[in-house]
């Protein structure tokens, strides 16, 4: 039986999957290789380019082509060692060469070589030697390229540079690089541009709405078990076509929850948020280097005021660029987290350790017909932030957003006995939107929480009068019970008896919202 992947390239007859190639442009790709061009394959964490490479050497090897893949990864520990790393690159194309071609061409020369004219000129002259005596055009593909650092990196990309005048029939026809950045992020680590060669950046997408039916589609023409259509859209608006997202969100869903093991009953939308919980609980690899990431300054600059609802921030462009190459943020305008399963992972990991302290239970606010009692939860947070915010004010890692990461820490420990929140946040929104989802039977009681912050230089009851509009504008979206606007005032020398207030408001068209000070 084939299981839905989540480890390591595509291996069609044990996998459910996309073919590869259909995910790239492949006229644009082969047209690149024909045209005797180096160009660049990017795309964030487990997305599927190592299956696109391999897909793609198959095909070129089949069209007359000698075409070599092989991963660098090795050379990471090597850093700015240039020989270290130069032996580990060479190694690892002799190997691939001689398990995958069965040349052994490479094997033979590399020590040599090496040893003859040093690590600067050895990949250089390893390559024109292999290009000389191969009888067919080389191409090869290097994957994990920016495992590569420093002169490490530096050193393989000017070597290639420096032959590529040579090609096709002194060096490879085709190189390309494959990794998680843009050739931009070569050029600025090297300090100068020795990969200005490339004449293409590529970037593998994620799974189109399409693509994640069609997968999901696999399973159940491979064993009868249907996916609800619910089931189908929140497997797409959770993890919008991130692909080892929807195949983790698949595997847990169909074969690792107990509760669905039953063929014959649908995969529920039910089931995929238990899956999503899952896997965040997990920390599995792919969240955790995600959440990893939240310590690099540059990641900081720009999922900072995201999470405080800034409506500025100082964030550059390449600061964005980085961000969204690593896959944490939407390829399209507005700056925004990549999907739901990212927006949940993000303030979670940063409040994870207040979320764990907090002494809170569900049941202190659920009456005795499950009702989730929102007002008794907010007072209770009103009360606790009083007492306590002092203490955790300095404890975040994101001190911009301490007082939003306190109130969704302090939700999520109640929460978690049942419901979830889904989180809305985007850079110069202004806000943070939540949505509290609590199981009630066979439906859902669903609140909205707003916050926003009250800063030096602002009015409150501007502040109020544009959350009333904002919160009443996400409330049309869904379907709440009630809407709640919690205002966190910064400004200085406010006494608590100023900030502390809770009190019934209208937004212009007649919606009641619950306003909070805090």
């Amino acid at each position: 039986m084939r299981t839905f992947n989540t480890a390591g390239p595509i291996v069609a007859e044990d996998h459910y999957h996309i073919p590869p190639l259909t995910r790239l442009d492949l006229d644009e790709v082969l047209g690149l290789v024909r045209g005797k061009k180096y160009f660049t394959l990017h795309a964030p964490r487990q997305t599927g380019k190592t299956s696109a490479l391999l897909a793609l050497r198959d095909l070129l090897n089949g069209q007359g082509y000698h075409c070599l893949y092989a991963t660098v990864e090795t050379a990471r520990t090597a850093r700015g060692d240039v020989e270290r790393a130069m032996r580990a690159v060479l190694g690892q194309l002799a190997e691939w060469a001689q398990v995958t071609l069965a040349d052994d061409h490479l094997e033979d020369a590399w020590p040599d070589i090496l040893a003859k004219v040093g690590p600067d000129k050895a990949l250089g002259t390893a390559l024109r030697s292999w290009a000389e005596a191969s009888s067919k055009p080389l191409v090869l593909l290097i994957d994990e390229i920016d495992t590569l650092q420093g002169d490490s990196l530096l050193s393989v990309l000017q070597q290639l540079r420096a032959g590529y005048p040579m090609r096709p029939a002194h060096f490879p026809q085709c190189v390309v690089l494959c990794g998680l950045r843009d050739m931009r992020d070569y050029r600025i680590e090297s300090m100068g541009s020795p990969f200005n060669i490339a004449a293409k950046s590529l970037r593998l997408g994620d799974f189109t709405r399409e693509e994640t039916s069609a997968l999901l589609g696999q399973h159940t023409e491979a064993t009868g078990q249907a996916f609800a259509p619910e089931a189908l859209q929140a497997v797409w608006a959770q993890t919008q076509g991130q692909p080892w997202l929807v195949n983790a969100l698949a595997d847990l869903a169909c074969f690792k929850s107990g509760s669905v093991r039953d063929l014959a009953r649908p995969v529920s939308e039910a089931d995929v948020f238990d899956a999503r919980e899952e896997l965040i609980l997990r920390r599995v690899t792919h969240l955790d280097q995600l959440a990893d990431k939240l310590k690099d300054d540059r990641v900081r600059r720009v999922v900072g005021p995201m999470l405080s609802g800034a409506e500025k921030w100082d964030s550059g462009g390449r600061d964005i660029e980085y961000v969204r190459d690593l896959g944490l943020i939407a390829k399209d305008a507005p700056v925004r987290i990549a999907n739901p399963v990212y927006a949940e992972v993000l303030p979670r990991e940063l409040a994870w350790v207040a979320q764990e302290e907090l002494d809170q239970e569900a049941a202190w606010y659920v009456d005795a017909e499950g009702n989730l009692d929102i007002d008794k939860l907010l007072a209770a947070f009103q009360d606790f932030f009083r007492r306590h915010s002092e203490h955790w004010h300095h404890r975040f890692d994101y001190p911009e957003a301490w007082a939003q990461l306190l109130l969704q820490a302090f939700l999520q420990r109640v929460v978690n006995g049942g419901g979830r929140i889904e989180r809305e946040y985007a850079l110069g929104r202004g806000r943070v939107d939540l949505l509290i989802v609590w199981p009630l039977g066979t439906r859902n009681q669903e609140f909205v929480v707003e916050c926003k912050l009250l800063r030096e230089g602002r009015s409150l009851e501007g502040l109020i009068d544009i959350g009333l509009e904002q919160t009443a504008g996400y409330m049309s979206r869904c379907t709440p019970e009630s809407g709640h606007l919690v205002v966190f005032d910064q400004r200085k020398n406010r006494t608590w008896e100023d900030k502390l207030f809770h009190e019934q408001r209208r937004s212009k068209n007649g919606v009641v919202i619950e306003v909070w000070g805090m």
